[in-house]
């Protein structure tokens, strides 16, 4: 007998998914958007509801949201990409959630394929490497070098850190919400946690269209996602940050300290460095320690 195991997904929710599609000055592609995805869904099998959040925007996006008869939760100001998914998810009456944006460049069709791989997971991930995947060729490096980080520091293999059409039970957002930021990293902090954290995160190929309208991407943006992978992986494991760091500095204090023994004059910047290396590896185990007892509550 064959018995397949899925972690800490064995509970089996019921097949009913909250959708919530974040808005921006999206008025003139929300409303097909909505369409579209209502559509999927009604042959689907499984109970929706279809929740927009107008983020502050400055033109129509709520009102056309609203004339599909999906539930448009508007806010006066903008806060922000994962603030609006939070106020999604808060008011979500279901505990499966579906994210996807406004402006078409996540294919609704493979949502069907996100909600039969459902049970055996706790997230399930679009991830843009289909056939048909149109990212702008200036951003594809710093994607590249990000992914690899996150699959490096997280040790476990990440093909999409950031997409933004992903199923995932609340449990696990509620689990993880206190770290989940406003921005545009709000998919990446969770994607992090989930991986460094053992859950059962499955990935998806998927198509990626070009963009509808204009990019809210900045390039300022590749900064702040650095800085957060290696806030988050500090957070969950930093180890694979400290003991990396203490060996480039443990590495460079032993060749100088060679050379001086060459020169006969031991130098300040030798000890200074393996005493460096010494203090960062110091640093990491009390921060791991500090990383387990934070897991144990």
């Amino acid at each position: 007998m064959i018995e397949d195991v899925f972690e800490d997904s064995d509970t089996r929710l019921p097949h009913a998914v909250s959708i919530i599609i974040p808005a921006y000055n999206e008025g003139a592609h929300v409303a097909a958007q909505v369409r579209a995805v209502e559509e999927v869904m009604r042959g689907s099998g499984w109970e929706y509801e279809v929740l927009v959040v107008d983020d502050g925007s400055r033109d129509n996006t709520a009102e056309a949201a609203a004339a599909t008869g999906a539930t448009v939760l508007r806010r006066p100001q903008n806060r922000g990409y994962g603030a609006a998914l939070k106020l999604g998810i808060a008011r979500a009456r279901h505990e499966w959630i579906l994210i996807t944006d406004a402006d078409g460049t996540y294919p609704v069709d493979a949502i069907p394929r996100l909600l039969a791989a459902a049970d055996r997971n706790a997230m399930v991930v679009g991830a843009r490497t289909g056939g048909t995947v149109q990212i702008p060729l200036l951003r594809r490096p710093a994607k590249a070098f990000l992914r690899w980080l996150a699959s490096y520091l997280s040790e476990r293999p990440i093909p999409d850190i950031n997409s933004g059409l992903r199923l995932m039970r609340k449990s696990l957002i509620r689990r993880y919400e206190h770290l989940l930021p406003n921005g545009f990293s709000f998919t990446t902090t969770i994607t992090l946690a989930a991986n460094c954290n053992g859950h059962a995160v499955e990935y998806l190929p998927i198509d990626y269209h070009a963009r509808l309208g204009q990019s809210k991407i900045r390039p300022r943006h590749a900064y702040d996602f650095l800085l957060l992978t290696l806030r988050t992986i500090v957070y969950f494991n930093p180890l694979k940050v400290f003991i990396p760091l203490g060996l480039i500095l443990f590495g460079l204090g032993l060749g100088k300290f060679a050379y001086d023994v060459y020169l006969d004059n031991l130098s300040e910047s030798a000890v200074l460095a393996l005493l460096g290396a010494l203090i960062v590896w110091a640093v990491g185990l009390l921060a791991d320690q500090n990383a387990r007892l934070g897991l144990r509550r």
